[in-house]
């Protein structure tokens, strides 16, 4: 029996976002610092036979049909693209809400990109891959090697891997979904600055404070569509020892920015005793250790 193979998929953190611009085509163009939590799905494929997925996990439920999920459609992009592709049984352990502004699908089927590779000896750095990440999503290329970034224009143009210093953070989400396409259609254009991204501090403090300068202009549209990422904002930028409270993506998912692991647990513990309808998670953002 063939040996079965996993990868993780970690969550994706805009930890700034801002909005330059519209195609003539209607999609937008963005500017974000991206980093990854050690929140991730973790995905297995046993190679043979016909390409399947079963899911579970704790958002399992909130998945949908396998039929439509990233991962199978990843398949499809490739096989277009790699004759004679091998595929097999996916199964996908669900540990990140869904549609919350932290790429979890996007992660899933950048995960399965890297698992089809091995499956079926391509390199990691086969431009087929590549090719194929856009086309099952516009988060799905700077997933694809999980590494800090600045990810531009509609997620196709990626900045070289950035040596970020791990940031302690704490996740919540409200419990509420938001499509992408109603937080932009809120949008209408109110855009931040035009001031590219550079100078990060390499230090977490001053990283943080560098952070500060630099927000998520989907902020306010998102909550037009969901009132009470105000609520979330709020109940983080109160906790004890918080730096930074901020909105990811195109939300609701928020995060909160600590000096120490110790102070993000701890704000964790406090904040769950008072909203138990809110996912909460303590988590480090930073390096995504690799695969041997």
């Amino acid at each position: 029996m063939s040996v079965t193979l996993v990868e993780k998929a970690p969550a994706k953190i805009n930890l700034t976002l801002r909005v330059l611009g519209r195609r003539a085509d209607g999609y937008h163009l963005l500017e974000s610092l991206v980093a990854f939590a050690d929140l991730a799905d973790t995905l297995s494929l046993q190679p043979g036979g016909e390409a399947a997925l079963d899911i579970a996990g704790p958002f399992a439920a909130a998945c949908g049909p396998a039929a439509g999920n990233l991962v199978l459609k990843a398949f499809a992009a490739l096989q277009g693209r790699v004759p004679g592709l091998k595929a097999g049984r996916f199964l996908l352990e669900k540990n990140i809400p869904v549609a919350a502004g932290v790429g979890g699908g996007s992660a899933d089927a950048a995960a399965a990109l890297r698992l089809l590779a091995r499956a079926n000896n391509l390199a990691a750095g086969d431009e087929r891959l590549a090719e194929a990440a856009p086309m099952v999503g516009a988060d799905v290329p700077v997933c694809l090697d999980p590494r800090a970034r600045i990810m531009r224009g509609v997620g196709d143009e990626l900045s070289a891997a950035l040596d970020l210093p791990p940031l302690a953070a704490l996740l919540v989400n409200p419990g509420v979904t938001l499509a992408t396409r109603d937080v932009f259609a809120a949008f209408a254009g109110r855009g931040g600055g035009k001031t590219p991204l550079a100078g990060m501090p390499r230090e977490p403090g001053a990283l943080i404070e560098w952070l500060g300068e630099h927000g998520n202009d989907l902020t306010q549209p998102a909550i037009a569509c969901a009132p009470v990422i105000a609520d979330v904002l709020k109940a983080l930028g109160e906790l004890p020892g918080v730096r930074l409270a901020r909105m990811s993506g195109s939300g609701a998912t928020c995060f909160a920015l600590f000096a120490s692991p110790g102070e993000a647990a701890a704000a964790a513990q406090r904040l769950g005793s008072e909203r138990k309808d809110w996912w909460i998670c303590p988590t480090t953002l930073g390096p995504v250790e690799k695969r041997p």
